[in-house]
C-alpha cells in the first residue's frame, strides 16, 4: 500500500516521524513536501497529495499543518477526495469506517506525535463500513 504525505512547515517535524512509522509498518510513501520548517504555502504541497490519492497513485494521504483546517479544506477541493480532520483516533475509525475518508488531516499545534501517531494507525487499521454509509458518500462530490 501506497501512502502520499504533505503539509506545511507546521507539520514537517511530525511528518519524519510518521513516514519512519509507515516504513515500519510495510508502506511505501511519498512526500510531496515540504522539506523543511521554513514557511511555505500549503496549497503547493497539499494539492499534489489530492492528485495523487485522487489518480490512485496512492491509496490513502496523510497532511499536517497547524491547525489542520487548511488542508483539509484545500484537498477536499478535489472530487472523489474525502479528507477528514482527526485529533483523536475515535475521529480517524469513524472517518473512515462511515466516511469513506481517504486522507487524514492532523493538527500538528494540537496534538501530540504519539497521539498522531495513534490516529495514522487507526485511520489505516480501519476499513469502510459500506452499507448505509455507501449511499450518503455517494451524495458527497458536487459534479
Amino acid at each position: 500500500m501506497k501512502i502520499a504525505l504533505g503539509g506545511d512547515h507546521a507539520g514537517f517535524e511530525y511528518k519524519k516521524v510518521l513516514i519512519d512509522l509507515l516504513k515500519e509498518r510495510g508502506y511505501e510513501t511519498k512526500d510531496f513536501g515540504p522539506f523543511s520548517t521554513d514557511s511555505v504555502d500549503y496549497p503547493d504541497y497539499v494539492h499534489p497529495v489530492a492528485n495523487s490519492v485522487h489518480d490512485k497513485e496512492a491509496d490513502f494521504g496523510v497532511l499536517i499543518c497547524g491547525s489542520a483546517n487548511g488542508v483539509a479544506i484545500t484537498a477536499n477541493k478535489h472530487a472523489g477526495i474525502r479528507a477528514a480532520l482527526c485529533w483523536k483516533p475515535e475521529i480517524a475509525e469513524l472517518a473512515r469506517s462511515h466516511n469513506d475518508a481517504n486522507i487524514v488531516c492532523l493538527p500538528a499545534r494540537f496534538i501530540s506525535i504519539e497521539d498522531a501517531t495513534a490516529i495514522v494507525n487507526k485511520f489505516l487499521d480501519t476499513a469502510f463500513e459500506g452499507g448505509r454509509h455507501a449511499n450518503r458518500v455517494n451524495k458527497i462530490d458536487c459534479v
